[in-house]
């Protein structure tokens, strides 16, 4: 499955001004990890967000905002952007706001020996 590069190269800018920014190709798609951990990435056309559990439900009422649904499962403190809810560069931002909040506190996976 391809992924929208553009909106990937829309991320990266976002996170420029960031030391530790990874990209990586995994799900079919790129995933963006800042400070070692998972933050943003672009599955198909959506931008995948992880926020967090404390933002989810919230988020969820947002214009073009659902669940990540990933193997069939929903991933609380994950959720997909559509185009129509990140058109404009307010709510583009304030995804990458609400990503690298979470991000703070979130937790890095486990490193496999």
């Amino acid at each position: 499955m391809a992924y929208n590069e553009k909106l990937g190269a829309r991320i990266l800018e976002a996170l420029a001004h960031l030391d530790d920014v990874e990209e990586k190709h995994m799900f079919g798609g790129v995933c963006f990890m800042v400070n070692g951990k998972m933050c943003l990435g672009v599955i198909g056309d959506n931008m995948m967000c992880r926020i967090g559990p404390d933002k989810y439900e919230e988020a969820l009422e947002r214009h073009g905002c659902r669940e990540m649904d990933f193997q069939t499962r929903p991933m609380k403190g994950y959720v997909y952007v559509a185009e129509e809810g990140m058109k404009n560069k307010k709510d583009f931002e304030y995804w990458i706001d609400l990503c690298l909040e979470y991000n703070k506190v979130a937790k890095a996976s486990k490193k496999k020996k």
